[in-house]
């Protein structure tokens, strides 16, 4: 997975921790598993102490709203600050797993959602639900959703057919926190940062909510909110 710097028109930029272009990787495949041919949006935002950091942001096509997957790197030294719609796939190709580092691909003309973004600032902390009280919650969605899915006669199994399903069962609250949907949390699933005993956050900012594990976070919409789709700062 190495990109040439003089097709792209930047240098590589490394990653400050061990590992992270292999774990950037592995979020990025998870993403092509459900649109070989997906976009993300990027973000390489400097920070006061000198260093930068890289989020990129990717849509979970989850029933009929969907959901964003969050991740960010650290950056070893300053960057650039950059903001574009890339190919998730050639960002991928720029991530180089022995010398730990990405080089950014020129930008494309990207998907709607990627102009919506969840707000930069305003969060507040609704509750940190237990893992363990999450996961079997959404196991037991996994599978009700499997088993009702392969009832459904094969001439009926449309798309349209499977995201109604889909949505009726992730709208559903999250038990341990009502104003969670287990649509974020099955999102967090699907993409690698929900396991069980990950420590767990769940915050507000109008009308998204944001589940924050260690590996990275997932927005979805609960509402439409005036302001919203400023951009996100990248946390960890």
């Amino acid at each position: 997975m190495r990109a040439d710097p003089a097709l792209t028109g930047t240098a590589p930029l490394a990653l400050a921790d061990a590992g992270e272009a292999a774990d950037l990787a592995a979020f990025l495949v998870r993403l092509l598993r459900f649109d070989k041919a997906a976009a993300v949006r990027l973000q390489v935002v400097a920070r006061p102490a000198g260093d930068g950091v890289l989020a990129v942001f990717g849509r979970l096509p989850l029933g009929g709203s969907g959901a964003l997957a969050i991740r960010t790197a650290r950056l070893s030294g300053s960057a650039e600050p950059a903001d574009r719609t890339v190919s998730a796939g050639q960002l991928l190709d720029g991530l180089d797993d022995r010398a730990n580092t990405v080089t950014l691909p020129a930008a494309v003309t990207g998907p709607a959602w990627a102009g919506l973004l969840p707000p930069r600032t305003g969060w507040q902390l609704l509750g940190e639900p237990p893992a363990d009280r999450v996961y079997p919650e959404l196991m037991a969605g996994v599978r009700e959703f499997r088993e009702r899915s392969e009832s459904v006669p094969a001439h009926h199994r449309t798309r349209t057919v499977l995201d109604g399903l889909a949505d009726e069962i992730w709208s559903r609250p999250v038990s341990a926190l009502p104003e969670l949907p287990l649509r974020a949390a099955h999102a967090a699933y699907v993409i690698g940062f929900l396991t069980p005993g990950a420590p767990l956050t769940v915050h507000r900012a109008g009308g998204w909510l944001r589940l924050s594990a260690p590996a990275g976070s997932v927005a979805v919409r609960t509402a439409a909110a005036p302001g919203a789709g400023l951009g996100l700062s990248p946390v960890r």
